[in-house]
Parts: structure tokens; C-alpha cells; sequence
């Protein structure tokens, strides 16, 4: 092996390390300071990806910078599934409980009802548990999305379907719903948005929910990002 070979090989050596360790990309520059002045860096580089070229990681250009990348062909060897448990809030339990009772309804329709707006994550994570699916659009101006139960839903509180679910003088006569008067006797001071809507107390019968409900998430592990010591 003669000393120029003998050289490009250390100098590859060199730059496969500095790679190896940094927390970050690094740029042309980066390596060429810890290399001879009258190294060749864009061939010693050009080497060490050739090197990688068809290994487990691959030396990749991301925005000028260099790194460390798992090969993509190997994305799905890493991948795995996270099971994350979140507990619903009082916000969640009563929009599932609206939507169970008055689908299929649109996210104004059970704003109306609740008499609050309702965030966007609170159907974001009714929809990632699988208990409520976009149903269509409601055929007025704008055609909103309508939004309503799923079977998981059913299997999740043991309901054979929708007519099982409890009705008004079931939950009276059982004490999770007190006597309300019809919607279109209720006082003129109860429309305070303020004041808790009379349908707001739907969400009794769904009390269970206030346990943790579990969503799957699938999480690239390393299988874009650059590897780090």
C-alpha cells in the first residue's frame, strides 16, 4: 500500500468517526478542520459514502450538511407500536356523549348544545380512540362534516347498538339525570352562555369514560434521524 493510499484510508478513518460522534450534521468545513490542509475533502467524503453505500446507515447530504441516516429500506424493521393511555377530559365526555345521542351532529351543532366552542383537540382524540368517524356533510351552506358513534364505541361500553344506550326516563329514574322541562319551556335567563345547557347532562350515562382510554401510535425509531452518541 503506498502513502497516498495509505493516507486517504486515515483521512476516511477520521472523518467516519468525527460522523459517528457528533450530535448534528456536519458541514464541508466541519471536517475539513480536522483534516491536512492539502487533504481531499470531497473525495475522502465521496469515499466514506461508497463505504456505507449498501450498510445498515448511509452517509446522506441534509441541507449541505452530512450524517449518519438508517437505510430507508430498513424503515420497517424499526418501526414499532406504542400503546399511550390518556385520560378524556370533562370537555371529551360530554361531546362523546352529544355525539351518541344526536347523531349524526356537526361540531357547531354540539357547540350549540354544550354552549361553549369546542377545541379541536377534543374530537382529534375521540377520533385517534376510534369512537367517532366523520358520518358525511350536512346538505346546507358550507356542508359540514357530520360526525357519529363507531362499533368500538358499542364494544367499548358493552352496547349491543344505539337504542341500548339509556334513555331520559331511565337516567331519572336512576339519578344521573335530574327532571329538566322540555327544551321549549326552559326561561329566558337559562340561555346565559354561562349556564350549563340542559343537554350538557348527557354525559351521565357515559360516566365510564372518565377512565384512561388507550390509543395506538406507530413511532419511527432512528429510521429517518442521524445517528447520535
Amino acid at each position: 500500500m503506498s502513502d497516498e493510499e495509505h493516507d486517504s484510508r486515515q483521512h476516511a478513518r477520521v472523518v467516519e468517526a468525527l460522523l459517528f460522534a457528533a450530535t448534528e450534521p456536519l458541514d464541508r468545513e466541519d471536517l475539513a478542520a480536522r483534516l491536512p490542509a492539502d487533504c481531499d475533502i470531497e473525495g475522502v467524503i465521496e469515499q466514506v459514502r461508497q463505504r456505507y453505500a449498501g450498510c445498515g446507515v448511509n452517509l446522506v447530504n441534509v441541507a449541505g450538511r452530512w450524517c449518519f441516516h438508517t437505510a430507508p429500506d430498513l424503515a420497517h424493521l424499526l418501526r414499532r407500536e406504542v400503546e399511550t393511555t390518556r385520560r378524556l377530559s370533562r370537555a371529551a365526555l360530554e361531546t362523546l356523549a352529544i355525539i351518541a345521542y344526536h347523531q349524526p351532529i356537526t361540531r357547531a351543532e354540539v357547540e350549540e348544545v354544550r354552549g361553549v366552542s369546542l377545541s379541536r383537540g377534543t374530537l382529534d382524540l375521540l377520533l385517534e380512540a376510534s369512537w367517532i368517524r366523520p358520518r358525511g356533510r350536512r346538505r346546507t351552506p358550507g356542508r359540514p362534516v357530520t360526525y357519529g358513534t363507531t362499533e368500538a364505541f358499542l364494544e367499548h361500553f358493552g352496547l349491543d347498538a344505539l337504542d341500548s344506550l339509556p334513555g331520559l326516563e331511565e337516567l331519572k329514574a336512576t339519578g344521573l339525570l335530574e327532571a329538566m322541562p322540555p327544551l321549549d319551556e326552559v326561561p329566558d335567563d337559562l340561555a346565559d352562555p354561562s349556564a350549563a345547557p340542559p343537554d350538557a347532562s348527557l354525559a351521565a350515562p357515559l360516566a365510564d369514560l372518565r377512565e384512561p382510554t388507550t390509543a395506538t401510535v406507530t413511532v419511527l425509531d432512528q429510521a429517518r434521524e442521524p445517528k447520535q452518541r
